[in-house]
């Protein structure tokens, strides 16, 4: 499957009509005969014209939906979820018409979109989508708990009805990119024993953002530079150094990136975010110590990528061969019964 595909939704039977949320009504013409401006609409408080901002207040949202639903302790659940949603585009062209079809979906019928969604780039980035594990292997559970299944709709409808893909639902990877939609919501998930405990403290993407400006320029950044990131998070640092080179003209596709975090929840989130910011082809997410090992996890993680890449392919030459016999079989079926057989 070529890099540059963009995953989408196989195609479903539409869903009843509905209106659609005020979040995504346009605002209509204004009259050259009104005498006052047009009242302020929803989205517009929704969906602050500042990216962080807006991305920290879908995180909000979601974390209050999740602990409002009863959802549980596994925080895995809400960020797999977030995600997995973040990961789809809805170009504008196309309305709200893929989150309307999302917000009508069954509780019990999430886990299988979320498998779905995530399968499909698995066939592209095996490395990333098994880094990010952590993320999306509840949703394999053969018997889900009925009740965090209603939590998990919860916030899929809470953040979708935040404007979440209006953050990640682009075809343009830069305005993609123009914020990390998954570090307010790992950090505001997490108890704040825990990220003590942790030592886990991302930097706020204003500094990130700050520190790239000041560092990267053309006469810095030469093709095949390799960008490095020892204790990544969720990825905010590359995301700030990727959209400086789109700023000055330059392809995050022309360098070697490499983040490694030693939080295995964080590391998923940074390989989920190095799809959504597009920073491929030469992008890879580690999980090690790095104060550990004398390259910082490097070698480890390149290894663990070229098994992954090679498990993908053994499976599905597996399945190629069990589609081709499938149809042998039936064509065979189909000359015994005579249903194949041509007139003389």
């Amino acid at each position: 499957m070529p890099d540059d595909d963009i995953f989408l939704l196989r195609a479903a039977a539409p869903a009843a009509a509905r209106p659609a949320p005020s979040w995504a009504k346009k605002a209509p013409p204004k009259s050259k005969a009104a005498v006052r401006p047009a009242k302020t609409t929803w989205r517009k408080i929704l969906a602050p014209r500042d990216p962080h901002e807006h991305a920290r207040k879908i995180a909000e949202n979601v974390i209050d939906a999740w602990y409002q639903s009863h959802g549980g302790s596994s925080i895995d659940v809400p960020l797999c979820t977030v995600a997995a949603l973040a990961l789809l585009r809805q170009p504008e062209e196309t309305g709200n018409g893929l989150a309307d079809w999302i917000m009508a979906r069954e509780p019990h019928e999430l886990p299988q979109l979320f498998k779905e969604i995530y399968l499909g780039y698995w066939l592209k980035r095996p490395d990333l989508i098994d880094r990010a594990v952590r993320l999306h292997d509840w949703a394999w559970n053969p018997d889900p708990d009925p009740h965090q299944l209603q939590a998990v709709q919860a916030v899929t409808h809470r953040a979708l009805n935040q404007g979440l893909l209006d953050l990640t639902g682009h075809d343009d990877p830069y305005m993609r990119a123009e914020t990390d939609v998954l570090s307010p919501l790992l950090t505001g998930l997490r108890h704040k024993s825990d990220k003590k405990w942790r030592g886990e403290y991302h930097t706020p993407p204003g500094v990130t953002d700050l520190l790239a400006n000041m560092l990267v320029d053309k006469d810095f950044a030469q093709p095949d530079l390799a960008i490095r990131e020892p204790t990544v998070g969720s990825g905010t640092m590359l995301r700030s150094v990727a959209q400086r080179l789109r700023d000055i003209g330059l392809n995050p596709h022309d360098y070697h990136w490499y983040g490694n975090d030693i939080d295995a929840l964080a590391a998923a989130c940074a390989a989920v975010n190095a799809i959504i910011w597009d920073l491929r082809p030469n992008c890879f997410i580690g999980c090690a110590d790095s104060l550990a090992l004398e390259d910082g996890g490097h070698a480890k993680t390149l290894a663990e990528a070229k098994d992954s890449f090679e498990q993908r392919d053994r499976y599905v030459d597996t399945a190629n061969t069990i589609v081709a016999s499938r149809r042998a079989f039936r064509l065979v079926a189909d000359l015994i019964s005579g249903k194949g057989a041509t007139s003389a």
